[in-house]
């Protein structure tokens, strides 16, 4: 067998095994020490493939890649709200695909935002299409069961081929026979179609894909073909000089249809920028003057009407006429936060279209950087009306309120890092910048503990005399359940009515005992589900309460 089916083999090979893990570990929810094994499962394949077959990625860059997803992974036993788990796969998986990068040629560090698109697009292409070239193409199957192990287990297979008829025949004869030894095949076979078709779509499925995105891992051919396809540089022919300078007395006369042919500006997909594009379509002092001035300008006029308010704070709100608060926090801060998403492509646009001008820089540099920071004064009115809602004269903290405010954080240190990057002429560590940015702010909020804080700012608001939503704070994911434990005499006698069944925390907290006493296979383990059961069994108080879970529907579907 040759080295492409060696490797094609062991790449099915570690898919198939991807498929079993998934489907025997995430099987039952809640997610927790599952998903953490399947994340470790794959950095392990993706290490392995790499030290095998393509050692050269093995370097500082992908190790830190790879170190953050196991990170990640591990956030999965860690917390338990769900919107920190959504967040966790996202980063994961776009952590995969910019390990697809070396495969493309392309350093992982001072890779674009537009090669992280295409290695997004490319792992998407692969995980669907690449296993029909695996298995048609790389895999040379006629050689494959002719050496080593591979010989006795394709044995085995064609063994089982040839007798699987014949069981089935003389059985189902044996069954007819006797009605005790029906019972023993029915008690020893008893398994459900239906169950055993989504076992083996599960384990196709998820075999699919990783044997899919492994092959792309480590396969170069792309990188190769594209060359033509994406017209990259290549050497100029130089037309030799032609001896008819002799017939013409010897004069030195330049033919300029035997002059060298000058090199052709082409695009480049691994550097991509703009010196391939017409003159008329980059960006020179004057377009950048104005452009961007009229931009800025703009943003100026908006932060002179919010200057007031953002100084004036909530009592400023409160004397403006036909000003609710609720109108003016929500309404604001979702378009404040569109603002600040578009001003990152207009300035990653007006830069890459940029003349070679050293005017045409200096000027951006001024203009970008004004518009940076009147953009953190937009900002900040933005988060100062969230604030402003969830404050003491508002309505509480929830997490459709907590994780915006989170968002427009992550924009800040962005934009900081863009104008450091736009100083420094460093853009192309811009991508690599605003990946760690995103992973360390995930691991910031894990440490946090999102539903933690916001049941502990809502318990602090109501001891100041604000509303409590009983409902949907004791709702919350386990993270919160021990906070909610601290406050629970003084949450309970606030409940006016005197039926134990309809009080809510007591309700809220005996769902979630339910929930985390019927989930005890050891595959869903997690530490904050982990401490609020432990937190519930050594409260005095509510280790009195008798709990009976007859009814209650847990999360794993049991």
């Amino acid at each position: 067998m040759n080295e492409r089916s060696k490797t094609g083999f062991e790449i099915l090979q570690i898919g198939v095994l991807f498929g079993v893990v998934v489907d025997t570990m995430l099987r039952v929810g809640p997610w927790g020490l599952n998903a953490t094994v399947v994340v470790l499962f794959i950095v392990g394949a993706v290490v392995l493939l790499f030290k095998r077959h393509r050692p050269e990625y093995l370097n500082s860059h992908s190790a830190a890649l790879l170190s953050a997803i196991a990170i990640v992974g591990v956030f999965y036993s860690w917390r338990d709200a769900e919107e920190l788990k959504v967040l966790s796969t996202v980063a994961i998986l776009i952590v995969l695909a910019v390990l697809l990068l070396p495969a493309l040629r392309v350093k992982v560090d001072t890779a674009g935002l537009f090669h992280y698109v295409l290695a997004w697009f490319w792992a998407g292409f692969n995980v669907l299409f690449s296993p029909f070239v695996l298995i048609f193409d790389d895999i040379e199957w006629s050689n494959v069961s002719g050496s080593g192990w591979r010989r006795h287990l394709f044995g085995v297979l064609r063994g089982i081929a040839i007798a699987a008829p014949l069981v089935l025949i003389f059985g189902a004869l044996f069954v007819a026979a006797d009605a005790t030894y029906e019972g023993l095949v029915q008690r020893t076979l008893n398994i459900d179609p239906a169950v055993l078709f989504e076992h083996a779509f599960v384990i196709s499925l998820f075999s699919w894909f990783s044997a899919g995105y492994m092959r792309a891992s480590i396969t170069e051919s792309f990188a190769e073909d594209v060359k033509s396809t994406f017209n990259e540089p290549t050497p100029a022919s130089v037309v030799p000089s032609n001896e008819s300078s002799e017939s013409t007395g010897g004069d030195d006369v330049p033919d300029p249809a035997q002059e060298p042919a000058r090199p052709k500006k082409t695009w480049n997909w691994r550097e991509p920028n703009s010196d391939v594009l017409s003159p008329s379509l980059t960006l020179g002092p004057v377009e950048i003057g104005v452009s961007l001035g009229l931009v800025n300008l703009l943003f100026l006029s908006f932060v002179i009407v919010q200057l007031p308010y953002l100084f004036g704070g909530f009592d400023l709100v409160q004397r403006t006429e036909d000003l609710k608060l609720s109108e003016y926090a929500r309404r604001g801060f979702g378009e404040l936060v569109v603002v600040a998403i578009l001003v990152l492509p207009t300035l990653m646009l007006s830069h890459w279209l940029l003349k070679e001008a050293k005017s045409a820089f200096n000027l951006y540099r001024i203009m970008s950087g004004i518009l940076i920071v009147l953009l953190f004064v937009i900002m900040a009115s933005a988060m100062q009306r969230m604030l402003i809602l969830t404050g003491s004269s508002g309505y509480g903290l929830s997490t459709g309120r907590f994780y915006p405010m989170v968002f427009i954080g992550w924009l800040a240190i962005v934009f900081v890092w863009l104008a450091v990057s736009i100083m420094r002429n460093a853009r192309r560590q811009f991508a690599w910048g605003v990946l760690w940015s995103a992973l360390f702010v995930l691991g910031l909020l894990h440490i946090v503990n999102p539903d933690d804080f916001i049941a502990r700012t809502n318990v602090r608001l109501m001891n100041q005399g604000r509303p409590f939503d009983r409902g949907y704070n004791v709702g919350l994911s386990a993270d919160a359940v021990p906070v909610i434990l601290e406050t629970f005499p003084g949450l309970a006698t606030q409940d006016k009515s005197t039926d134990f069944v309809q009080n809510e925390v007591r309700n809220g907290l005996i769902r979630h005992y339910c929930e985390l006493t019927g989930t005890t296979d050891f595959r869903t383990w997690n530490l904050s589900r982990t401490r609020a059961l432990n937190a519930m069994k050594n409260d005095g108080e509510w280790s009195a309460i008798e709990v009976d879970c007859t009814g209650y529907r847990f999360r794993n579907g049991d």
